[in-house]
């Protein structure tokens, strides 16, 4: 016959349950004792610790958030002006064919000069679909911005700081200037300008009378 284990009277567990409620009930209590009487200088120093901590952890979280920035804005601009160096570099081609129409002798065949201005306006009408963009000078007020001034012209007949002829394009790509326009600027002659002057001096002295 198998021998089982002693069973314990139900007063006898009863009573050990008891014992038990009461050993954790003092262990906690005991564990709240040593929490309350922790040392102050130990509780600032958690506290610091714990303090320095986050801040570690806003900054690294500031940093990633302004490192995504940056990384979001390199990409958006490379897709922008990805082209920028291809298009730059196409300028001269461009150039050229617009010299060689504007020097076309009469004794090149009017098919080659036809050739020669389709082969012109299709690759500037293929360039726009990219951005590309011709800049206005002819007869418009001095841009330093979108233009380059290469020489001044005494002009009585237009205002000053005039364009007054445009030597090489200028293009923008997008909203980003790819190259200026070469360009001359009017001024007034010396004789206009001392005229300008009193005309100006004698507008003031009326305002004032």
């Amino acid at each position: 016959m198998r021998k089982g284990r002693r069973r314990l009277p139900k007063r006898q567990t009863d009573k050990n349950q008891l014992l038990s409620d009461k050993n954790n009930e003092e262990s906690e209590a005991k564990g709240g004792e040593i929490g309350e009487e922790m040392p102050v200088d130990e509780k600032k120093r958690l506290t610091a610790e714990l303090q320095e901590m986050n801040d570690k952890y806003l900054r690294l979280y500031a940093e990633f958030e302004n490192y995504k920035k940056r990384v979001n804005k390199d990409k958006e601009e490379l897709i922008r002006y990805g082209n920028e160096n291809l298009l730059y570099e196409l300028l001269p081609v461009i150039d050229n064919l617009e010299m060689a129409l504007k020097h076309a002798s009469d004794n090149v065949s009017e098919g080659l000069v036809q050739g020669v201005e389709i082969t012109l306006k299709e690759l500037q009408k293929t360039l726009e679909k990219f951005g590309l963009s011709t800049i206005e000078a002819s007869d418009r007020p001095f841009d330093p911005l979108i233009h380059h001034a290469m020489m001044q012209v005494e002009r009585d007949d237009v205002d000053e700081k005039t364009v007054v002829e445009e030597l090489r394009k200028g293009y923008t790509y997008r909203d980003k200037v790819l190259r200026p326009s070469l360009v001359a600027v009017s001024k007034k002659s010396g004789e206009s300008r001392e005229k300008a002057e009193e005309t100006k001096i004698n507008e003031t002295i009326e305002e004032e009378c």
